[in-house]
């Protein structure tokens, strides 16, 4: 049957402003700590709608972000259903292939699969996110001289294949996470926003 999802991305990680991992760089200190998290607008997968669902996924990246070896926790926001949970990790992990596969196969191990609430929420070009009780993130993007945001297209890496991220910074980035190595409190690193349309 498919699927065909789109809707927005919130991105965070450690990294200092511009993330080289986008570029295909290694990460600023050699490893990267990242928070990325798609809220799904509107979509259906295999005939399950998963409008207005989130997926998170907090992960390790341990060098280059091409070499893959990511270490992943993965959130469901614990409004889904049980059906809408199995089908967003379906597409998220590879299984049903599209553009975000490619991105799948550079995680290598998943620690954990999580619900917990999470909100996600753009107002203009301030984005905020909080997913349980351990990560939290407040991010805008910069600006250009037009007065836009400013963009970043064709990276040999992105979290949106086939859309320009909106890059910037985030003013709050804190993860408490010890159960699974992650603890971050940091101010003006990296930040992405942006839209995604992914099919499959």
């Amino acid at each position: 049957m498919g699927y065909h999802v789109k809707g927005r991305l919130l991105e965070v990680c450690t990294c200092k402003t511009l993330c080289p991992c986008w570029v295909g760089e290694d990460p600023d200190g050699g490893t990267c700590d990242g928070c990325l998290a798609w809220r799904v607008d509107n979509g259906v997968i295999n005939g399950v709608d998963v409008s207005g669902r989130t997926i998170v996924a907090m992960v390790h990246i341990p060098g280059n972000i091409l070499k893959g070896n990511w270490k992943a926790v993965l959130y469901v926001d614990d409004g889904s259903t049980p059906q809408q949970q199995e089908a967003l990790l379906n597409v998220w992990s590879g299984k049903l292939g599209g553009p975000i596969a490619d991105m799948a196969k550079l995680i290598g191990e998943v620690l954990a699969v999580e619900r917990v609430p999470v909100k996600f929420d753009v107002d203009g070009v301030k984005g905020s996110l909080q997913v349980g009780g351990g990560i939290r993130a407040e991010l805008e993007p910069f600006i250009g001289a037009t007065g836009q945001p400013t963009t970043l297209h064709d990276s040999i890496f992105t979290t949106i294949p086939g859309s320009p991220a909106f890059v910037g910074k985030a003013s709050k980035y804190a993860v408490n996470l010890p159960q699974h190595g992650f603890k971050i409190d940091l101010s003006g690193y990296n930040a992405v926003q942006g839209s995604f349309k992914f099919e499959g």
